[in-house]
This record gives structure tokens, sequence and C-alpha cells, in this order.
């Protein structure tokens, strides 16, 4: 039978199908290839395949954004008064990501809201209204330092906002929306380092007044919340089938911090298949390791029998010098509640940095498809698959391939479309998603429109046969103030096979 490429222009078909499925073939050559597992043989075009079929439009686009995260209330006052003192609470920090709001209604004293020992220890935002001007404050060792300083105009009634997240502070003030004033990092980690245990084990939510009174209205506190979300993942079962209670699909994201890639953490979330734009937090997933409470993310957990295997990827320390990806098989269930992993480094077949880790076991043998990164200053990343017959994805693993002419593609993503298996990404240079299948061949990339950032393409069937791609764009929080790292809308698109 002759393929359609070597007809002559009259007899050629063009289709969206063939056209998706012709995309990026002339790059087949510069990738490792073999057969993969349920492939009768070779397949180097893949066009007559469902997954060319679906056409994604965008349906929804929209921004979470929490200082303190709804259901991660640690404390809360509907309404405090009149006060002149600085109330310290009882509860318990997790880790360096943590928000105060204090409803201000009237500030004659020093509103304060932060962090502090009982020893007298503190890391304050505060708010003087008789000069028009907020800090932030750090005490340590019986020395006070104002390490950041600015003047603002803010009406009699506001709220107060502070946020860490690592060592990153945050003084935020919301009328309508939240708006940081000032943040810093780089003083404050030098007094006080906050992701050592026993250095945040002393520290507790603080809220109230010095130097005078103020009237506060409603005091909340708990884990912060995100200024955004990216680097969707799927929960599944170990076969690659999506983790779905009461009509709940479970994932995991990255929630986008107040700062770069360390300020940045992990959680667990649902999303209502009846209503796509139901997205509730369920768990926050911290790491401890090397000593230090950190917020690695951008990974997955899958569930392997009465166990949850994690595969998450080593961001929250990222200083432009490795990234690598961790693991850990644990029996604790991480769909609920505050969570410190401690997890171990995942020996890839790789021998530079890496990061987003996926797995699938299909027919009996575990894939686990990451970024391969040469460089991260300039960053240069291309995706990778590697494979093992071993019965944990960890152990034995042995590389299938990689698209190293690609240079800024990551998010990779096994996904099943009918009984066919592919491995997806996201590619930034040519603004697509290129389409591999388990023997990293290129044959086509997915026809889904492009945001902004390298939004990852997570596929999802619903019950009555339509797909969702659940992905982000790069839409920024105030970058002028806290720089990159704040991204990004939540963007849902939705097809039907053709």
């Amino acid at each position: 039978m002759r393929d359609e490429a070597s007809a002559t222009p009259s007899r050629v078909t063009l289709t969206r199908r063939t056209l998706l499925a012709g995309a990026g073939t002339g790059v087949l050559a510069a990738c490792t290839s073999g057969t993969g597992p349920g492939d009768s043989g070779p397949s180097p075009h893949g066009k007559d395949a469902t997954i060319f079929d679906l056409s994604f439009t965008e349906r929804h686009r929209f921004r979470p954004f929490h200082l303190v995260a709804p259901g991660f209330i640690d404390e809360e006052r509907p309404r405090t008064g009149t006060v002149d003192a600085v109330t310290r609470s009882d509860a318990t920090l997790h880790a360096p990501f943590a928000a105060v709001e204090v409803d201000v209604e009237r500030a004659d004293g020093v509103v304060v809201a932060g962090l502090s020992t009982v020893d007298g220890d503190r890391v304050l935002a505060t708010y003087r209204a008789a000069n028009r001007s907020v800090t932030i404050e750090v005490r340590t060792g019986g020395r006070t330092s104002v390490v950041r300083r600015a003047t603002v105009d803010l009406p009699e009634r506001f709220t107060l906002g502070f946020a860490v997240c690592e060592n990153q502070v945050t003084v935020l003030a919301r009328t309508s929306e939240w708006e940081p004033l000032l943040t810093e990092r780089a003083k404050v980690s030098a007094l006080v380092d906050l992701r050592a245990r026993e250095t945040l084990s002393r520290y507790s939510y603080t809220w109230g007044a010095r130097a005078g009174t103020a009237e506060i209205g409603r005091v909340r506190a708990g884990v912060f919340g995100m200024t955004g979300l990216r680097d969707p993942h799927l929960v599944q079962h170990a076969d690659g089938r999506p983790y779905i209670r009461d009509g709940k699909v479970y994932l995991t994201w990255t929630c986008a911090g107040l700062g770069f890639f360390q300020q940045a953490h992990w959680g667990v979330f649902t999303l209502d298949l009846a209503d796509p734009t139901r997205l509730e937090q369920v768990a926050q997933l911290f790491s401890h390791r090397d000593g230090l409470l950190v917020g690695d993310h951008a990974g997955q957990l899958v569930r392997d029998g009465d166990r949850w295997h994690v595969a998450t990827s080593s961001w929250g320390d990222f200083d432009f010098d490795g990234v690598h990806v961790r693991h850990l098989t644990t029996p604790e269930d991480l769909l609920s509640g505050v969570h410190v992993l401690e997890t171990e480094p995942t020996d890839l077949p790789t021998d530079v940095s890496s990061w987003d880790p996926g797995f699938t076991r299909i027919d009996g043998r575990w894939f686990l498809g990451f970024v391969e990164s040469p460089s991260q200053d300039p960053f240069d990343f291309h995706p990778a698959l590697s494979s093992t017959s071993a019965d944990e994805p960890w152990k034995g693993l042995t590389k299938v391939g990689a698209a190293d002419d690609l240079h800024q593609c990551e998010g990779p993503i096994l996904a099943r479309v009918e009984d066919k298996w592919w491995f997806l990404a996201s590619d930034g240079d040519a603004r697509h998603y290129p389409v591999f299948d388990l023997s990293v061949r290129r044959v086509g990339r997915l026809d889904a429109p492009y945001p902004t950032n390298i939004p990852h393409p997570q596929l999802l069937r619903l019950p009555d046969g339509d797909w969702l791609m659940i992905s982000f764009d790069g839409t920024q929080y105030a970058e002028k103030t806290m720089g990159y790292g704040g991204h990004g809308d939540v963007v849902i698109m939705g097809s039907r096979p053709a």
C-alpha cells in the first residue's frame, strides 16, 4: 500500500489528522527508537490514531489565588475588637509556607502580622498609619532589624497580609484584591533560616497592635495558598486510570508562591467532573531533605495497591546549579491534610539535571518520563523516557529515548487515548505539543491552543466520551514587585473525537 507522502498532489486528501500526524516526522532520526509495548511494530506516522481526531478549544480560564489556603486555616477569629497587645497562636507550623490576614478597621498604633516565638524572636509585617509606612521586621538574638520599608497610601479599613514562602517574606494589602507592598528574601534569610525544622518549630502565627491601639476585625492564619497554579498531573492508579472519588478527579499542581521557584510548593486538588471550574485543594505537600523543609514540586502521585508512589522535582532549593528527581513510597493517605515527605534521589538513566517525573505501568512494565536538562543557565531542556520491569518504578531504569533535538520542551505526560499509549510534551520554541510513541519517535502534535509559558498537555477523558486538556498559562502575579514565578491561570480545553 502506497504511503500518502508518495501520492501525487491531486490525490492527497489533507485532513486535520494527516496534517497533525505529519508534523515533526522529519526529526524522527534524532530520537532513540525501538518498539514500545502493545505495538506490532514501528508506526512512523500514526495518522490513523484517535489522538489525532481530537481538536481542543479553550473552555474555561480562571485564577486560583489565596493567601491563607481554604481548608488549611490553623487559627481564625471572627472579630477581635480593640487591641493594644500582640497575640501569639499555639498552632504549629508545618513548613515555612504560612500566611496571616488581619482586617484593620482603625489603627492608632502599629498593627503587626507574622510569626513569633515565646522568647521574643519574630518575623513580622508592620503597618503604622501615622506615617503611612509598612515594614518587614526581623528580631533574633535580642536584636531587631527592619530589613525593608515602604511608604504606602492605604484607606482606614483594609486587610493587612503577611506571607512567608520559604524564606521570602511579603507584606500585602487588600481593599478589593491583594496587592504586594514589599518583599524580601536575602536579608531575612541572612538573619533566620525558617527552613530548619528546629528553628521553625519555635515560631507560630502572631497578630495585634503595639505602641498604641487598633480596631481589628477578622483574623485568619494558616498554610499559604497560591498566587496561581501550574504543572498539572493526574493522580492515577498504576495502570494509568485517573483516581476518582465521588465524581471528582484528583490532580497535583504546583502552587505558585510569592517569589521564584523556591517559593512555590506542591498541592493535591480535586476537579469536579460535572463542573471543571470547581477546583478545590485537599492536601498540602512539602519535603524534608538535606536538613531543610522545602517546597519541592512538579511530579506525580500513583496508587499501587495499598501504597502511594510519589515522584517530585527538587525545585525547593533551586539556585541555577542543578535539579533532580526524588521519590518516596508510602502507605500514608496523601489526598488530604498537610504532609512533609521524606524523599530520596531517583537513579534516572541520565547524567544531567532532571525534573517533571510522571510514571505508569503499561503491559507489566513501568514507564517513567522526565525532563533532561544539560543547562539551567541558560535553560536548555527536553523530554526523555525510561522504563523498568521491576516491581517499583525507581529500580533498574533504562533509557528508552530522548528528544534531545528540542531545547525548551517539558511537561511530559504519559496518556492513553483509546487503546494506544502516547508520550506527550510541550515545546515552548515551536509553541505546540509534540506527540511521541513509547519509543520516543515523534509522530505528530496535538491540535490544541498554546497559551503563554510552556503549558503542560494533561489529557483527561470524561465519562461522556468528551476529552479535557487541563493546563495553565504564564500570567504573572504583580511581576513588577514580585518578579518572575507567580504564574499562572488555569486553562481548561475541551474536545470530542471527530
